[in-house]
């Protein structure tokens, strides 16, 4: 079995039973599939007619994150029940937890995803000793310095060197660093899952991605209302933030400088890539501009 070929399943059936789960048959096999083209991912239910587990093989930093954070288990991700290298790769097996995604995001569902979220921030707030657990503050900034490459405009770029200095000196937790809506599934408790790029990171990393490109048009792809997005930066705030000892306006000029990070992201794919025409590149900089130039209008204020 080659590195990221697709397995087969009598491989996913010796993967098991290193993992301990012995005479799995081939019939209880099922691969989760993409709901834009119905792609297979490289992640498998297991179903045994008794018990359910997902197998997934391992991107990134997930096992991990698992093993260092999660060792035992946790409301707010599913449990870990292992991992074992089998051609070349990294498998991993976890509970499965039944849900819906917030691609169509609810009131209740945010509610439920946000209690997740800060229950684990909460737990991980300002834990030095796990700094340099996965994906580092000195990574991330990597990832950060790339973007400002590809901004175009004198104005983004100086409200963006205001969010890379933010980025230095902001109080770190335990971040979900890709955390879209499709990276959430809400049950009868939620669950926060597709680790690859967790780590301690600035507290608002994982609530700016989640709400910054939720639309409330019909047919977009992640939708979000404006009631609910004022609802989640209030409640976060009220819940986590508040308790932490940090200023409600210091809160929202940092998490506006992350909310910037974001829309830059199809800035630097449009600018990059010449892809400038693409409607979440337009929509991306309008967005932008506005944020930057209020950024930059309250620093004068302040000041």
């Amino acid at each position: 079995m080659e590195e990221m070929q697709k397995p087969t399943p009598r491989e996913l059936i010796g993967v098991l039973d290193r993992l301990g789960w012995s005479g799995i048959r081939e019939e209880m096999l099922s691969p989760f599939l993409c709901d834009e083209d119905g792609s297979e991912y490289a992640v498998w239910l297991v179903d045994t007619g008794g018990a359910k587990a997902v197998l997934k093989r391992a991107k990134g930093c997930e096992v991990e994150i698992y093993r260092r954070f999660f060792p035992d288990k946790k409301p707010y991700v599913p449990a870990f029940w292992g991992a074992a290298e089998y051609g070349g790769d990294t498998f991993f097996l976890t509970e499965y937890c039944p849900g819906t995604d917030l691609k169509r995001c609810t009131r209740d569902a945010l509610k439920k995803a946000l209690d997740a979220l800060i229950a684990m921030q909460d737990e991980f707030w300002e834990r030095a000793d796990l700094y340099d657990a996965a994906v580092t503050l000195s990574k991330g900034l990597e990832n950060v310095t790339r973007r400002g490459r590809y901004l175009g405009s004198a104005q983004l770029e100086k409200a963006y060197a205001q969010f890379v200095r933010l980025y230095q000196t902001t109080p770190r937790t335990l971040c979900h660093d890709d955390l879209l809506p499709f990276n959430l599934l809400v049950g009868e408790r939620a669950v926060l899952i597709d680790w690859e790029y967790g780590g301690m990171l600035p507290y608002p990393a994982s609530l700016a991605r989640l709400i910054a490109h939720g639309r409330e048009e019909d047919g977009a792809y992640f939708y979000l209302t404006q009631a609910d997005r004022s609802f989640a930066i209030d409640y976060y705030y009220e819940n986590l933030v508040r308790p932490h000892g940090i200023a409600r306006e210091d809160y929202r000029q940092t998490l506006d400088c992350f909310l910037l990070f974001e829309y830059c992201e199809w800035i630097m794919v449009g600018n990059k890539y010449g892809s400038r025409e693409d409607e979440r590149y337009i929509r991306s900089c309008a967005l932008a501009e506005e944020l930057a130039a209020a950024l930059l209008q309250r620093n004068q204020t302040q000041t």
